[in-house]
Parts: C-alpha cells; sequence; structure tokens
C-alpha cells in the first residue's frame, strides 16, 4: 500500500522525536516524488556568537533531511542507511526566520547515493549549498 503525502511526513517528523532534530526544531514539511523538505528556526538556539545561523547547524539540518530522504525513497524496510560524507558551501547570513533544506537525489546506486541539498530563506535566496553522500547498508535478516 502506497503511504501518503501526509503519513511519509509523519513518519519522518516522528522518527525526529528525542534526537538532533527535535532539539533543532527541525520539521519536515514537504515531499514530492524525488525530493523531501524540511525547515528549521534560526533563533538564537542555532547563532554562532555574532548572531547568525551557525554553519554546523546548517550542516545539521542538510544531514537530516538527506538521510530522511534516503530512508524513505530507498526502501528502509531492508537496508539502513548512513552519512558518509557532506559538504557546504555558506555563501549568505540569516540572523532570523526560518531555512529550508530540500533534498533531490543526483545518484542512486544500490550502495552509494548522492543528494543535492540546498538551505534557503524564507525569499528562496541560498544561504548554503549542500552536498551528502549516503552508503545503503543491508539489514542483517
Amino acid at each position: 500500500m502506497k503511504k501518503s503525502k501526509e503519513q511519509l511526513l509523519e513518519i519522518c517528523n516522528n522518527i525526529s522525536k528525542n534526537t538532533l532534530m527535535e532539539t533543532l526544531q527541525i520539521e519536515y514539511v514537504d515531499i514530492g516524488e524525488d525530493f523531501l523538505t524540511a525547515k528549521m528556526p534560526v533563533n538564537p538556539r542555532v547563532h554562532q556568537p555574532d548572531g547568525v545561523l551557525h554553519g554546523g547547524a546548517t550542516v545539521a539540518l542538510a544531514e537530516s533531511v538527506g538521510s530522511a530522504a534516503a530512508f524513505i525513497f530507498l526502501n528502509a524496510e531492508e537496508i539502513t542507511v548512513r552519512g558518509i560524507e557532506i559538504s557546504a558551501n555558506h555563501v549568505k547570513s540569516i540572523r532570523e526566520g526560518f531555512v529550508f533544506a530540500t533534498a533531490k537525489l543526483i545518484h542512486k546506486g544500490r550502495t552509494i547515493q548522492l543528494w543535492h541539498i540546498p538551505v534557503t530563506n524564507d525569499s528562496g535566496q541560498l544561504i548554503s549549498d549542500c552536498k551528502l553522500t549516503t552508503i545503503a547498508i543491508p539489514k542483517n535478516p
């Protein structure tokens, strides 16, 4: 049985309970055939000392949405997904509002996957451009 968009978003948000994603207030807000989007509030919890969004929080958002997308789009019943490399180019600062990260699959290998994850502000301006590599590890029967 195919799950609805709402059911898939509920799964993503439920697996985030009592994790870093909950601490950072990351919420999964949209899903389609080839993407997953999450948002995170920009406030003092995720600021660096000079009052702008910390790059580490941005990378945590990107890796969270990429890993959740892998979980949803790669048959999670049979595999465990792990991030093995992430890179980020931070191009614009932000002090408040929300950032949105959208994971799209660039390469879907049986073992290695590559995700493109732009992080944007409320106006759609690019804040960071991220790339995540994940590995699919077969679960033991």
